[in-house]
């Protein structure tokens, strides 16, 4: 998942200890038949704790899911039943499911469907309320009948006024962290992984897809079937509702998107298949079968997320030039780090998103060259400091290895896990040579291929596989110093980009003086106009935020990268001319990583901050629950609603 470091900054972590989730025989089937080479895949048992989940999954542990759901639009309820196979491994008499605004009616075992005592006990912040189901040691089924809340945060429900065509109604699920939880029971824990099928009924104009199996035509009856045979985490449980259609774009891939911006998605995301085989060819086969894409309307709060089979994905990265495409090749660089090998838990994020940053880079190296891949490590090197300045360079917050400590999960999600994790596999790189590394990745990748990995495992093997006891080459990593040290070790390698020092030389001369006609742009990438945004005075004239402005119409610019770093300079001097673009983008916009320092800037002085409140007062009801909390929070939005209803 991409995210913006600006909006999950936390106050500070400790360190623990975990491992693994003991999982069952089941899931060995599961990973057999997504063609894991090297015969029957181990899953190892471990002792686990992951303080965000109920579940005891070394006493008794789901395998398999069978989901049978009904979508409700008009009440904004999911509805049926959701029937488990466990594996129970002590012999226990109870078992427990991770819930959250779910109304639970009824709760049977076995195959008979016998009714069976239950209990929602308890309430904790992040982790809703713990589902104790009375189970037999004999039980090999639990069937849990229940429907979900229309608040539940999972769930983002649209009117058709707010999708791109405007004909009928569209809803999405955001499951990572801990919000699967909140649609489904279930044991929700990276640490936990289970195969799935599923039955979902929509309304007959509309289609749906999930993290599985998809039908690629509407069907008459609404009624839609998909399968996951590979074993996953519950944070990867994702399903798509809407009048959506499917292009494809090669005989493995394709776009799901609404009519009118199908052509253009499948035009911007056309190398697939190109980005499928050189991450192929550098790690290993693709495990999944198909990987296809879902363009969301433009609430969706994040970039992209990796749901297995099936990225979601922001209509903001569809620029007309491919220039935003890195993050398709983040989200498919997850199908190997993340959904293949997967964090432990949320303490261990940087297994997730250091290796898929790095991942990423590396496959945009093989398409477009070192000097592009150049632009994209610096811009990520820049949004490093800048988080561990405002974290602070000790604080415990900057480690890679982190705990919550009971904090919400949301904030592991920040950019330390993605830009110092992929800096640290870049100093390992470099330590040991590119083809040694890739080789150990490779292999790595395979080992560990449909389980989880902590930290500590993960250092664990590099130090028997690629390190060897060599202690000269393990004190020239540093591995401590990066993994459970603050900030950046001593030996983080300098990141230099020459196209953007080319940029930096256009911006010495037009705040100098030099007008913006000047400015040696014609051929500038999105990275490059970022970086001459992100360089500019903060205090500009009126009079040369205009000249810019004239010359490259950056107020009306369709390139949303472009236009939030624009909208940035808007703010902190007044432009009010682009004013209009700037409520209609935050109005239309839902992605949080654009409007949280969009916010945040027009809440510096009172007068712009009333501004922000206008338009936050039309924008809310567009934005998903997760950007709404964080928008409520940089605003003050209830004290400040109560003030306006006075």
């Amino acid at each position: 998942m991409q995210i913006s470091n600006l909006t999950r900054i936390s106050d500070s972590f400790l360190i623990i200890l975990v491992a693994m989730t003991m999982v069952s025989c089941d899931q060995r089937t599961g990973a057999d038949q997504a063609g894991v080479e090297g015969g029957e895949v181990e899953f190892h048992s471990r002792d686990t704790k992951d303080n965000y989940t109920y579940a005891q999954p070394h006493e008794a542990v789901v395998t398999h899911l069978d989901l049978d759901i009904k979508v409700n639009f008009i009440n904004k309820k999911i509805s049926g039943r959701a029937s488990y196979k466990i594996n129970n491994i002590a012999g226990v008499n109870k078992i427990f499911f991770d819930t959250k605004q779910l109304d639970i009616e009824s709760v049977t075992i076995g195959e008979e469907e016998r009714m069976t005592d239950f209990a929602l006990v308890g309430y904790k912040e992040y982790m809703g309320r713990k589902l104790e189901i009375t189970i037999l040691p004999t039980t090999e089924l639990v069937h849990i009948h229940y429907s979900t809340r229309p608040e539940a945060i999972a769930l983002q429900w649209l009117n058709p006024q707010q999708t791109v065509e405007k004909n009928h109604p569209y809803l999405y699920t955001q499951s990572e962290p801990t919000y699967a939880r909140s649609w489904i029971p279930t044991q929700d824990s990276p640490g936990i992984r289970f195969t799935y099928s599923a039955k979902v009924e929509v309304p007959g104009e509309l289609m749906a897809v999930m993290s599985a199996s998809n039908p690629q035509n509407k069907n008459e009856s609404g009624v839609y079937k998909f399968e996951m045979k590979q074993p996953i985490p519950a944070y990867l449980l994702a399903m798509a509702v809407g009048d959506f259609t499917f292009k494809s774009i090669g005989p493995r891939s394709g776009v799901y998107a609404e009519a009118s911006v199908a052509d253009a998605a499948a035009e911007e995301f056309g190398e697939l298949e190109e980005m499928m085989d050189a991450v192929e060819e550098l790690y290993g086969p693709y495990r999944w079968e198909r990987y296809d894409l879902i363009v969301l309307p433009p609430s969706f709060p994040f970039g992209g997320m990796e749901n297995p089979r099936i990225t979601f994905a922001t209509p903001t990265i569809i620029a007309g030039d491919r220039s935003l495409v890195s993050v398709v090749a983040h989200e498919l660089a997850h199908s190997w780090s993340g959904n293949l090998v997967t964090s432990a838990t949320w303490n261990d994020f940087w297994i997730n998103e250091g290796f898929t940053v790095y991942l990423e880079r590396r496959i945009m190296e093989e398409l477009y060259g070192v000097s592009y891949t150049g632009m994209l490590r610096l811009i990520g090197y820049q949004d490093l400091e800048a988080t561990i300045e405002l974290m602070g360079p000790t604080s415990p917050d900057t480690h890679l290895k982190l705990e919550l400590n009971g904090r919400d999960p949301d904030e592991a999600l920040a950019d330390i896990a993605y830009e110092k994790g992929a800096l640290f596999l870049q100093v390992i790189e470099e330590a040991v040579g590119r083809d040694k590394w890739d080789s150990y990745l490779k292999g790595y990748f395979d080992k560990f291929a449909f389980q989880s990995m902590s930290t500590e495992r993960f250092l664990a093997n590099m130090r028997e596989d690629l390190i060897k006891g060599d202690t000269a080459l393990e004190e020239k990593i540093n591995i401590d110093g990066w993994v459970y040290g603050p900030g950046l070790p001593d030996n983080s390698p300098a990141i230099r980009s020459e196209r953007f020092e080319v940029v930096d030389d256009e911006v010495a001369r037009w705040v100098a003086g030099g007008d913006a006609a000047g400015l040696r742009a014609d051929e500038w990438s999105t990275h490059e106009w970022l970086h001459f945004l992100r360089h500019l005075p903060e205090e500009t004239s009126i009079e040369r935020m205009q000249d810019l402005d004239k010359t490259f119409d950056l107020s009306n610019s369709s390139n949303s990268e472009i236009i939030a770093a624009w909208f940035v300079h808007v703010i902190n001097n007044n432009y009010t001319v682009a004013y209009d673009r700037l409520e209609e983008f935050l109005v239309r916009v839902g992605r949080r990583k654009f409007l949280a320092p969009l916010y945040k800037t027009l809440a510096k002085t009172e007068a712009n901050k009333k501004v922000g409140l206008n338009i936050y007062k039309i924008a809310r009801l567009n934005y998903h629950q997760i950007s709404a909390v964080t928008i409520d929070g940089i605003l003050g939005w209830e004290d400040e609603r109560y003030l306006m209803h006075d």
